[in-house]
Formats: structure tokens, sequence, C-alpha cells
């Protein structure tokens, strides 16, 4: 058994090789959501801003990624969701998967991406031990999504999708930010798509992150108004368990559907009681909360050769700086990062 303490924070104990770590809230750490880069081949208006001109990074490199996620297992993180900016433009995307397959202790590696790369590379990426994917959507109406993303075509994120169902990447689930005045009029259509299909589609509330930190509320859809236009059309809904993981989403079936919806609810919903994650951004650091600014260095002690023990150590104190959350009754703007460059 070996411990850690950190000036201002209790000291933990984690036990052995497979030992967990707890917050100073009693929450269990598990889940780490790793940023392989800020860069993106879409430019969403509410994710990137066009304001921000500097240099965009590219992540870890395969190595230091893989070194700072086996410390990161040694203090319990058994999941991984690969995330960016849009993680398949990074070229070793398919090594990074295979290599983090061969940390014993890690059992869910998951994507999230915009889909328009997933197509080609579906099958190796499945092969390499990517276990299921998250696929961003806001639109199904091709000149919406042009304009959404300033630049892209919806048609290879249609393709991407398929190529998700077909070598098993499953659950497969489609993530569409609500926004009103831009796409509530489809949450009927996004719904439909689970009528014949095993998709499984969350509805998301904007967050006031980044580029969209200053008019967000201008925008925002309550988790509970979409849940009524659902209701008023489809109801009543069966309560069903999230796939694939014990994520914030609140999930049910419409009955005589295959697939699932699903809102997730980050500022009417107040789920930070039960938050299990940290993230690695692209810039290397450790950011112990979505919401806030505090994150930890790992370039430097990578740079310089740390131990194992110095890099687990890192890890730990990630975990006991983690915050309680948020006001319950509002997110306050994050201004200091981009969500691409966060890990969104």
């Amino acid at each position: 058994m070996f411990s850690f303490c950190f000036c201002g924070f209790p000291k933990r104990q984690v036990h052995g090789e497979l030992g967990s770590v707890r917050d100073n809230f009693e929450r269990q750490i598990t889940y780490l959501r790793v940023s392989l880069t800020e860069k993106c081949n879409l430019n969403c208006f509410y994710c990137r801003s066009g304001e921000h001109t500097g240099p965009a990074a590219d992540g870890l490199p395969l190595d230091g990624l893989v070194r700072v996620i086996r410390a990161g297992a040694r203090a319990g993180i058994r999941k991984i969701r690969l995330t960016g900016g849009e993680p398949l433009v990074r070229p070793d995307v398919v090594p990074v998967v295979a290599a983090l397959n061969e940390i014993q202790q890690i059992d869910d590696i998951a994507l999230t991406t915009n889909g328009s790369l997933l197509a080609p590379r579906a099958q190796a990426l499945k092969a390499a031990g990517l276990k299921r994917v998250n696929i961003s959507l806001d639109t199904l109406r091709p000149d919406r999504f042009r304009t959404i993303t300033k630049n892209g075509e919806l048609a290879p994120v249609m393709d991407g999708l398929e190529a998700a169902l077909a070598h098993g990447l499953h659950p497969v689930k489609l993530n569409m930010v609500v926004m009103r005045g831009v796409n509530d009029d489809e949450v009927e259509d996004f719904v439909r798509l689970t009528q014949d299909r095993p998709l499984h589609v969350r509805f998301i509330e904007l967050m006031p992150i980044g580029a969209s930190s200053s008019w967000a509320s201008d925008y925002h859809v309550p988790a509970g108004e979409i849940r009524r236009k659902i209701d008023e059309r489809y109801g009543p809904l069966q309560t069903v368990r999230p796939g694939g993981g014990d994520g914030p989403a609140r999930c049910w079936k419409i009955p005589g559907f295959e697939g699932t919806i699903g809102l997730i609810a980050p500022s009417s919903g107040y789920f930070c009681p039960s938050c299990n994650r940290l993230r690695l951004t692209a810039a290397g650091t450790l950011r112990p909360c979505l919401c806030q600014g505090d994150e930890i260095d790992l370039v430097e002690p990578l740079a310089r050769g740390a131990s194992d023990e110095e890099l687990a150590a890192l890890v730990v104190q990630a975990v006991l700086r983690k915050p309680q959350g948020h006001p319950e009754t509002e997110i306050r703007p994050v201004c200091d990062r981009l969500m691409s460059q966060i890990g969104g």
C-alpha cells in the first residue's frame, strides 16, 4: 500500500496497483476523458471561437499518453473516452487505441467524434480495441449542418454512423446539443431515428463554455422542455438504464422503438454529486472539473522523466483537488479554454 499527502488536502490511501481513489466528497473517480488534439475539421459556432487564432495543441505523444493513463489506472481509472477537438484528425488514433487496450486495468475505451472521418476508420478502430462511439450531430438537414459547422457536409457523418453500426461499435450514441431557434425544431426528427435502429439519441443542454460562454443562455433549452415535447408526441415513456457506461444521461424508451432517448442536463439537472471523471486536455494538463480552471501540468514531469510513482501521485492530486461542483442553480461561464481545448 502507498499513500500520498498534499498540502491543504486530507491524506488518502491508495491500495496497491489496482487501488481506487475517492475524492474529498467520497466520489470514486474511475473515468478519464482524454483530448487527443485541439484540432477539428469542423468549426461549430458554439464550440470554437473565430477569435481563437493560436496554435492548436496536438495532445500528448503516444508514449507520454500511455504513461499517464497507466498512472491513472494505478489510481482506479477504468474507463477512457477519447475526445478532441476531433480525435480522428490525429494520424495515430488507431495505435493510440491499441496501446490503451493493452493496459490491463482499462476495461472500457470509447470515442466521441463528429463522425465525418469515421467511416474509413471504424473497422480498424474496432479491431484495435475501441468498444463504442458517441457521434456529435446537431441537425439532420444538410443546409443547416453547413451553417452550424461553418464548413461541413452532412453525408460523411451519416456514412460514419452507418459504419459504426456495421462494425459493432455499440451502443452507438448520437449527441444533439439542442439550441433555441437553431435546431430545437428537430427534436422529433432525432427521436424517430430510434424507431427501427439500435441508436441511442441524447439531447444535451447547451453549456456556457468557451465560444458560447457569453451567450449560451440565449439559446438554452431546458431538458424539461425537451422531455415535455417528446411526451406530448410519444408518451408515456419507459425508463431504461443508460447503455454503455454510468454517465449523466437519464434515458427512456418509446414502446415498440428499438433504440432509446436520453437527456443530459448539466444546467437544470445538476449531476455534480455523481461526477466520476477527470479530463486530460490536449495541452497535457489534468483538469479535475470541466467548469473550473484548475489544472495540473503533466508536460514538464514527462519531459524530465518523472517516475511512474510521481505520475500516479499527480493523478491522485487531481482527484483530491476535484471540487464539489458548480452552484446547483447555475453553471458559471467557463472562459479560460474553449470546449475543443478542454475535450468535449
